[in-house]
């Protein structure tokens, strides 16, 4: 397989670093993205020649270009990207919260993710490359407390099927990864407390059952897409299992 040249955002933890060790073992080309020097450091100096990062908050939004322009000065093209970074906290039902913290998560979870992708558009269209935005099902089934993050994923979702209309050269699809043992998952069962009680306990438990989803498994249905995902699944969501991606799964 051709070589290609994938950003992955959220990198450094969880299911970005699984989908950059993907990327990497198979011989492509990553720029990373995280807020965490240190780690994104290891992975440069585990593969010097293939790794490129920036830490860097992408909520400051002038960061995406500096993204794109860092793959071509490094690689000198960008066959795709992986939009992975996002929010939960903090979790507050709709009637407790406050217009700040649903436009910090939105910020986080939707219009950096916008702005990666414009910044993007250019360069995936003369590769015709692929996007891959990790989704949630809390796009599609509400939880008490999950407002400002499940709406957000529902908006990304849709942010991909706009794309997929305006960019037939660009595969664009969303995945949705289910309950993975990331830190995420870790904080909502720390911090979920405003949850119903008894899906609050439903998620405690699948992490004491052991029936979470280790964070490789769909990081490498995510990473096999951003290198060679069908056009026939653009702008659609599919759940990382699903049978529509089971050529993109290896266990």
């Amino acid at each position: 397989m051709v070589s290609k040249v994938i950003i992955v955002t959220g990198a450094s933890r969880g299911i970005g670093l699984a989908v950059t060790n993907y990327l990497l073992n198979a011989s492509h080309k990553v720029v990373l993205v995280s807020r965490s020097q240190k780690d994104l450091e290891a992975i440069k100096a585990r593969f010097p020649s293939q790794v490129e990062f920036l830490a860097a908050d992408l909520t400051n939004f002038d960061t995406a270009p500096k993204v794109t322009e860092l793959a071509l000065k490094a690689f000198g093209q960008l066959d795709g990207l992986v939009v992975n970074h996002g929010v939960l906290t903090p979790m507050q039902r709709v009637a407790e919260s406050t217009i700040e913290a649903w436009k910090n998560i939105y910020d986080a979870n939707l219009f950096s993710a916008l702005a990666l992708v414009k910044a993007a558009i250019p360069h995936l269209r003369a590769s015709k490359g692929r996007v891959v935005f990790t989704s949630s099902g809390a796009a599609l089934h509400a939880y008490a407390s999950w407002g400002a993050y499940g709406s957000s994923k529902a908006a990304l979702n849709s942010l991909a099927q706009h794309i997929a209309v305006e960019e037939p050269e660009i595969a664009v699809v969303s995945v949705g990864p289910g309950r993975v043992d990331t830190d995420m998952q870790k904080g909502l069962r720390e911090k979920g407390t405003s949850m119903n009680p008894k899906e609050h306990a439903d998620f405690v438990e699948a992490f004491k059952g052991g029936k979470l989803n280790k964070p490789e498994w769909p990081g490498q249905v995510i990473a096999k897409l951003a290198v060679e995902g069908k056009p026939d699944l653009a702008g659609r969501y599919l759940s990382w299992n699903s049978p529509e991606l089971a050529s993109y799964r290896e266990q």
